[in-house]
């Protein structure tokens, strides 16, 4: 007679949340206990980041760095941050910048939507989908002008950049760059796309 192992229980603390009904709404996100670091909300569910992989990383310090370096006076740039677009959607782009207005003291867990002048969303395999489609959709719908989606192409960092029409309220796409990326909005910025992952031999 065989017996079936035991299943050990899984502890309180890594237990799935349950959402309510109606789903879960922005606030939640600052009170539910024991969420992994960087969890967003999209349309009242809970999504959990994957491991992140060596060009996103490199990507988002890139365009962390590059842009503060550049970002001219009443702005800030800040690395993956949630905003407030509704009850129901509180999104992390990977990096924003935003009206330096909004930018308070240590205890800040959000921006609201209005504030932020360009979003950044670093594109990793999971995450096709919600770059492409389901953020690109709501940032517009926000008022955001501004949006950079950046995709690993063989390696190689390339910027589909969009920008807000305001008869429509969607995003057109006004370029795409490989090598180097240089727009005049939402101000002068001028980068080396191929410094996010050097060539190997390089110094």
């Amino acid at each position: 007679m065989s017996v079936d192992p035991e299943i050990p229980e899984r502890e309180p603390s890594l237990h799935w949340p349950i959402p309510p009904a109606g789903g879960w709404t922005a606030d939640d996100l600052d009170r539910l206990p024991n969420l992994p670091p960087h969890t967003e909300l999209i349309d009242g569910s809970l999504v959990f980041v994957s491991p992140q992989t060596l060009f996103h990383s490199r990507a988002v310090d890139f365009f962390n760095w590059q842009i503060q370096s550049l970002v001219p006076a009443g702005l800030e740039v800040v690395r993956e941050f949630t905003i407030d677009i509704d009850r129901h959607n509180r999104p992390e782009p990977d990096v924003v910048v935003v009206d330096e207005e909004v930018v308070g003291g240590p205890e800040l867990t959000r921006f609201p939507a209005l504030s932020v002048r360009l979003a950044i969303e670093v594109v990793s395999p999971e995450s096709v989908d919600r770059d492409r489609e389901t953020k690109p959709l709501k940032y517009a719908r926000a008022g955001i002008p501004h949006f950079w989606r950046v995709e690993n192409k063989e390696g190689r960092a390339v910027v589909y950049v969009y920008e807000l029409d305001p008869a429509t309220g969607a995003y057109v796409a006004t370029g795409i760059f490989h090598d180097r990326l240089k727009v005049s909005v939402p101000f002068p910025i001028d980068l080396d796309l191929t410094r996010i992952t050097p060539r190997r031999g390089t110094a």
